[in-house]
């Protein structure tokens, strides 16, 4: 059912009444809206074991697929580009049938511990490449393909989700206080005496800002 068969008093219909729900981005959210994968993210991708894979088909319906393998299993070829390895499964494919329909992609990466997420949509592409397949070997066994992801918008999820839903009940203290987001922040601005600053706001945000 579409939006537009939803009706109703309590029905959000326009972009104006979901701006006087959830409010508008300030100029700072706005920034860490990137087109490319940087140094911070890069290293954050490297330690994900976990990645939550989003495609949609020619009509519009979605899927949802996990994907782990062992921290940086999912290859940072360079800045705009992503390779996925496919490994065996139940055959269905939903998610490459989708980009074979489509060409479209969106991925949450996460990292046990640390309640910021990493987020890139982009477009993406099949690739059976036998060099690739290699470098995306796992147990001596090539991928079967890989998902090769051109990146067009990526940027870091702040931890609110993380913390309300308790996801990490013991966290690695070491591997959360890399603070992700302010680094990033701090990189952006050319300023790493502001990542500190930032943190702390961050912080703040999570205590008082959750609900």
């Amino acid at each position: 059912m579409s939006p537009a068969q939803h009706s109703g008093p309590h029905t959000v219909t326009t972009d104006a009444e979901l701006e006087a729900l959830i409010g508008a981005p300030d100029e700072r959210v706005k920034m860490k809206l990137l087109t490319e994968v940087d140094d911070t993210a890069r290293a954050f991708i490297e330690r994900a074991p976990f990645v939550v894979v989003a495609t949609s088909d020619a009509d519009g319906r979605l899927d949802a697929s996990p994907k782990g393998d062992p921290p940086g299993f999912v290859h940072v070829i360079d800045s705009k580009t992503l390779a996925i390895p496919e490994r065996k499964g139940n055959a269905l494919g939903f998610g490459p049938r989708n980009v074979l329909a489509t060409g479209r992609i969106g991925l949450i990466f996460m990292v046990p511990g640390q309640r910021e997420t990493y987020r890139v949509n982009g477009s993406a592409h099949l690739s059976r490449d036998p060099e690739l397949l290699d470098r995306l070997a796992m147990s001596g066994k090539p991928a079967l393909m890989a998902t090769v992801v051109d990146v067009e918008e990526a940027f870091f999820h702040c931890g609110k989700a993380m913390i309300r839903a308790k996801l990490w009940d013991s966290p690695d203290d070491a591997e959360a206080d890399r603070r992700p987001i302010a680094e990033q922040f701090g990189a952006l601005l050319g300023d790493e005496k502001l990542v500190d600053v930032i943190a702390a706001d961050l912080e703040q945000n999570y205590r008082d800002g959750l609900y």
